[in-house]
């Protein structure tokens, strides 16, 4: 067993900690001047157009994972008649479905957000927000097997509608499955 000089063990604690504190000085010392416009926090380099071309992007990829999952997970199955009572791996099935509800809407809200970033997108899907909403207890509904005609209908529908607004207003959604691992995140 060696024992270390004490000049030694504190020049290892106190060295990291400097270093450590050197840069995080380094960093706040760079994050600019708060004085010049308000806070400070307003990006630069992106105008408008650059951010109502991110909000149709982003827009198209959440409405899109939400459109692919309700599909590959909600529609698909009903159609194959995996929901039905007595059909082989049903319960698996709907759990699965459920997720999906549960992705799908959070996708959907997520794609409410990004549409406020273009006015054209914004105006057309403002009329889905209530349907979107009314996507909440679902999932739930789904889990349990209860009403999957309605249900299965209630979600095939409002994708249709989210993609036609996106194609309205310029953002054509295309499905896009997500991975199990996207799914279970939400």
């Amino acid at each position: 067993m060696s024992l270390v000089a004490p000049s030694a063990a504190v020049r290892r604690v106190l060295v990291p900690l400097l270093l450590c504190c050197a840069l995080l000085t380094g960093t706040t010392a760079c994050g600019g001047d708060s004085d010049k416009e308000g806070s400070g926090a307003t990006p630069t380099g992106t105008g408008s157009a650059d951010r109502q071309k991110f909000a149709k992007t982003r827009f198209v990829a959440n409405a899109g994972l939400a459109a692919g999952a309700t599909y590959q997970w909600i529609v698909k199955p009903y159609r194959d008649g995996k929901f039905k009572s007595g059909a082989d791996g049903r319960k698996f099935a709907l759990v699965k479905a459920g997720l999906a509800g549960a992705f799908t809407y959070n996708r959907l809200k997520a794609a409410l957000r990004n549409a406020e970033g273009d006015p054209a997108l914004a105006k057309a899907v403002a009329p889905l927000t209530s349907g979107i909403d009314a996507l909440k207890d679902l999932p739930g509904k789904l889990r349990k097997g209860e009403g999957t005609d309605s249900v299965v209908k209630s979600f095939d529908d409002m994708i249709n509608k989210v993609k036609g607004a996106g194609k309205d207003a310029g953002a054509e959604v295309e499905n896009r499955v997500p991975s199990a691992g996207e799914l279970t995140k939400g």
